[in-house]
């Protein structure tokens, strides 16, 4: 026997798994629906981007493992992705700068009457 026991990491079983794609699935086929469904822009965006975040929390809890990973290796994935939310934060101003910047058409002059 070797001096250091091995750990046996749960990793989740079939059943499992099976489930939470089906949930993924459930979601994407709502968030499908809502596309369709007249409603108010910030609405339908508030609602597609919580349901959004509801999906990759599963896929990254489950698919990923880190639902089953220790404490220490969740403390360093999450404050990175804190700090990358807040560098979009920071350089999304920037887009809406530069959507005044891009090309705009302009009418063509009327053309000249002829006598």
């Amino acid at each position: 026997m070797s001096a250091h026991a091995e750990e046996e990491h749960f990793a989740g079983s079939n059943k499992l798994f099976t489930s939470i794609w089906i949930w993924l699935v459930l979601l994407t086929l709502i968030e499908i629906f809502l596309a369709y469904k007249p409603m108010s822009i910030l609405l339908m965006l508030t609602i597609l981007l919580g349901l959004s975040i509801i999906k990759a929390a599963l896929i990254v809890a489950y698919f990923m493992h880190l639902k089953f990973e220790r404490l220490s290796l969740i403390l360093t994935i999450v404050p990175m992705l804190v700090v990358c939310i807040c560098l979009l934060f920071v350089f999304f101003p920037d887009s809406f700068r530069s959507a005044g910047l891009r090309y705009q058409f302009k009418e063509q002059p009327p053309a000249a009457e002829e006598h």
